[in-house]
C-alpha cells in the first residue's frame, strides 16, 4: 500500500496540547468533582486529583489545543509545514477547519499515535467550541475503509495491539534527527504556563510533524527529505 500511495495527497498532522487552567486550583468547583472521578482509575494510589491536574492536557475535556501543525509533500522532493498556534483555541481550530475545508475530501491525515490521540481530540475540541468537523475528520458512520487516516504507530504495530513505541525512538532506530533535542511533551505545559513561550511550543510542534513525515518515508523506502526542501511557513 504505502509503495502506491501519493504522497501528494497525505497532510501529517501534530497538536500540543494544554490544561484548560493554569492549576487545580482554577478549575470551577464542579469541574473538580468531575476531574476526580474521571481520573480516579489512572492516579496512582497516594495521588490526589489536584497533583494529577498536571496530566489534564491529555484529556479532551480538561485540556485544550494550543498548536496544530500540518505539513503537506509539495511538487519534487519538498516538504512544507503550517501552524496554527494561538491561546484562542477556537481561533485556531476555526483556521484549521477552513484549511481542511478548502482540500479534497479524499485527503489523507497521518501523525504519529494519531488514531488514538490527535485525530479524537480535534475532533472533541471543534464540537466543544462548536465548529464544524470538516469532512477529513468526521468519520461517524463510515465503514473503516472509508476513512482516509494514517498512523505511523499503528503501521509499526503490525497487528500487535500490546505495542506503543515512541516517535522518537523510532526516529532513532531509522536514523531521523530526534524531534525532542529541546523539549519533550511532559514539558508542554510547564513551557505555555509558566514560561509563556508558545512560539517554542509550536516550534516542537513542527519538528514532530517533520519526524513524522521522515518515518512515512523511510517506511516506504524512500530517502529522507533533505533539510533544504523543509519550508516552514506562516499563517
Amino acid at each position: 500500500m504505502l509503495e502506491t500511495l501519493d504522497l501528494h495527497n497525505v497532510m501529517v498532522i501534530d497538536i500540543e496540547t494544554v490544561p484548560q487552567y493554569s492549576s487545580y486550583d482554577q478549575l470551577p468547583g464542579h469541574m473538580q468533582k468531575l476531574w476526580a472521578d474521571k481520573t480516579k482509575r489512572q492516579r496512582g494510589v497516594d495521588e490526589t486529583p489536584e497533583e494529577f491536574y498536571k496530566c489534564a492536557g491529555i484529556l479532551a475535556e480538561f485540556g485544550k489545543i494550543i498548536c496544530i501543525s500540518a505539513g503537506i509533500f509539495t511538487n519534487g522532493k519538498g516538504f512544507r509545514v503550517k501552524s496554527f498556534a494561538s491561546h484562542d483555541e477556537a481561533a485556531l481550530l476555526g483556521k484549521f477547519a477552513d484549511l481542511l475545508n478548502g482540500m479534497s475530501e479524499k485527503l489523507i491525515l497521518c501523525g504519529h499515535n494519531a488514531k488514538e490521540f490527535d485525530f479524537p481530540y480535534i475532533c472533541r475540541r471543534m464540537l466543544i467550541n462548536r465548529i464544524k468537523l470538516p469532512k477529513q475528520l468526521d468519520i461517524s458512520c463510515k465503514k473503516p475503509w472509508e476513512i482516509c487516516h494514517l498512523d505511523t504507530m499503528e503501521m509499526w504495530k503490525f497487528g500487535d495491539f500490546k505495542n506503543f513505541t515512541s516517535l522518537n525512538l523510532l526516529a532513532a532506530i531509522f536514523g531521523i534527527p530526534t524531534p525532542k533535542d529541546d523539549i519533550d511533551g511532559s514539558m508542554v505545559a510547564d513551557v505555555y504556563w509558566i514560561d509563556n513561550e508558545l512560539d517554542r511550543i509550536c516550534t516542537y510542534c513542527q519538528k514532530d510533524v517533520v519526524t513524522t513525515a521522515q518515518l512515512l518515508k523511510r517506511f516506504r523506502g524512500d530517502d529522507l527529505i533533505a533539510d533544504g526542501d523543509i519550508a516552514i511557513v506562516s499563517e
